[in-house]
């Protein structure tokens, strides 16, 4: 086989230190209060990883490892406590809403079309459906 893989200690290190610090503190920031009211900002946290190792098949010699992580964090919203009384009130992505208006109107304006050009051809095959049959003349 290869050599032993004197980085798999490290990424181990690493991973473990990603896993112990999301935790609830990370999704649920820090109470904000100011005057008997207090904010407790919510996230949504996501992330994947993975990594790997290959030595060469024909013994060369050859190998490699590597890894990657990823996380990402948005907000989702805040918990409004004031008193006994929580509400929540959700965070609005703006990106979200305007990539959505685009969306529908992308849709309106094909479906408008696709109408308009059916009611076109409707008005251009009336007439030649109305037009009179001429009658068959005799010839003898």
């Amino acid at each position: 086989m290869g050599k032993p893989d004197k980085t798999q200690p490290d990424v181990y290190e690493v991973l473990r230190g990603v896993v112990d610090s999301v935790r609830a503190g990370t999704v649920f920031g820090t109470p904000v209060s100011h005057n008997g009211l207090t904010v407790l900002p919510v996230a949504k946290i996501a992330g994947g990883g993975g990594g790997g190792r290959g030595d060469d098949a024909n013994g060369r010699g050859a190998e490699g490892s590597g890894g990657g992580l990823g996380l990402t964090a948005r907000p989702v919203g805040v918990y409004v406590i004031d008193g006994e009384k929580v509400t929540w009130s959700p965070a609005v992505d703006v990106t979200k809403v305007i990539l959505g208006g685009q969306i529908v109107g992308i849709v309106a304006l094909l479906t408008l079309r696709t109408l308009f050009k059916i009611f076109r051809d409707r008005q251009r095959r009336r007439p030649q459906e109305e037009a009179p049959v001429p009658e068959p003349t005799m010839t003898e």
